[in-house]
């Protein structure tokens, strides 16, 4: 377990070098709305049983409509409440990092009303949201910079899928316009908690889909890489359910993040088993080959699972997928993932690392991101190396 008294911004790895394991946070009672009433008590319940796993760390997720509710108006008993469970957490062991802007979490989107309807603005270019958004962050890393074991912000779960030609009201802007507000975010939140490590994060469409604005060179402006790792995108619709290469696709998408951001430490924010691609009996060996695979890579310091509890039945509305998620159930009791993930945090195990480059276009290279998409010729010439047992690397030309 890493010391919760070292610099709060470390990247800590356990003994052998493996990366450490930790979870994102689902409140088992109330999923986020619980934040609208919290109890600290249950949340300490999570925590102890998260721990009992062997987890390192946790990730969690304030809502921004209950921080800020006003763009002039950050709520004092909210941030009080998020810098609550930060303590919880590091009293148990656990590290935590805490992201900003929710933003979007498990198909709902969860924006205030006044960048909404008639008040709608682009949450990424509008200088009086932009500017709340910065005061945010701001107030923030304050509430957390001296929590023992706190490590730092992340400017918001997947918050690119604002940006993203799939979502229904998707905000138009440039990508030079898009990376000034990633930079934005972070210098704010450098310049008020400089000792913490600030990521930004986004799902595979960063990597693959040409039309986001926010770019491949974003990877690069966080103090570590992260990469959010989800089999139902394009590799699973590439290959179907239960394929042998979805465990592979974790460890893709940190080869690929450390070629285009070389140097960069990186950071597994988000991995799952989705039961809409992984059957029961292929769940234990799915996720062992996972985190087996993810720790070949050698500057991933850490993995995050999704996520520490399923969504309660008594929620409706939910796609399916999230009612199966946990690592617990909604009665706290440990799910098959939670015990595959605890025995390989009691053995770990690690993948050959690459030996020969393969290599890729940069990442400001027209029509890279087209070329390096799951199905085609360098996802299928770097898996089939794995398979062959002379796994290569990619390198950016």
């Amino acid at each position: 377990m890493s010391d919760l008294n070292a610099v709060a911004g470390g990247s800590p790895v356990v003994a052998g070098g493996y990366p450490t394991v930790g979870v994102n946070y689902v409140p088992t009672s109330g999923w986020f709305y619980s934040w609208l009433d919290l109890d600290l008590d249950e949340v300490r319940r999570d925590f102890d049983q998260l721990a009992a796993l062997g987890l390192d760390h946790v990730r969690v997720f304030p809502l921004w409509p209950i921080l800020q509710p006003n763009p002039g108006m950050i709520r004092q008993g909210a941030l009080a409440d998020v810098r609550d469970v930060a303590v919880a957490a590091s009293e148990r062991g656990l590290r935590v990092a805490v992201d900003v802007l929710q933003g979007h979490m498990s198909s709902f989107d969860f924006l205030p009303a006044w960048v909404r309807s008639w008040h709608a603005a682009n949450i990424f270019t509008d200088p009086t949201v932009v500017e709340a958004q910065r005061q945010l962050v701001r107030a923030l890393a304050d509430a957390l910079r001296d929590v023992p074991g706190a490590t730092g912000l992340s400017l918001g779960n997947e918050i690119v899928q604002f940006a993203a030609p799939r979502h229904p009201l998707a905000m138009h802007l440039t990508p030079a316009a898009a990376r000034a507000w990633v930079q934005t975010m972070l210098r704010q939140a450098r310049e008020t908690w400089p000792e913490g490590t600030h990521t930004f994060s986004y799902d595979e469409d960063l990597f693959f889909e040409a039309r986001l604005p926010f770019t491949p060179q974003c990877i690069a402006d966080g103090d570590v890489a992260t990469v959010h790792s989800w089999v139902f995108g394009k590799v699973g619709q590439t290959y179907g359910p239960d394929h042998p290469r979805l465990a592979l696709y974790a460890r893709y998408l940190l080869e690929l993040a450390r070629a285009w951001a070389p140097g960069m430490r990186l950071w597994l924010q988000e991995v799952g088993a989705p039961r809409t691609y992984i059957a029961p009996d292929h769940l234990e060996g799915f996720v062992r080959s996972t985190l087996t695979q993810a720790a070949a890579v050698p500057e991933n310091d850490a993995i995050t699972w999704w996520c520490s509890a399923n969504v309660p039945r008594s929620l409706t509305g939910f796609p399916e997928v999230e009612y199966s998620l946990g690592l617990l159930d909604s009665d706290r009791h440990v799910t098959a993932t939670g015990r595959a993930v605890a025995e390989w945090i009691a053995a770990p195990e690690r993948a050959a690392m690459g030996t020969g480059p393969l290599t890729i276009p940069g990442p400001t290279v027209p029509g890279a991101r087209d070329v390096v998409a799951p199905g085609g010729e360098i996802f299928d010439r770097w898996a089939h190396a794995i398979e062959c047992g002379v796994p290569v690397t990619l390198e950016a030309a």
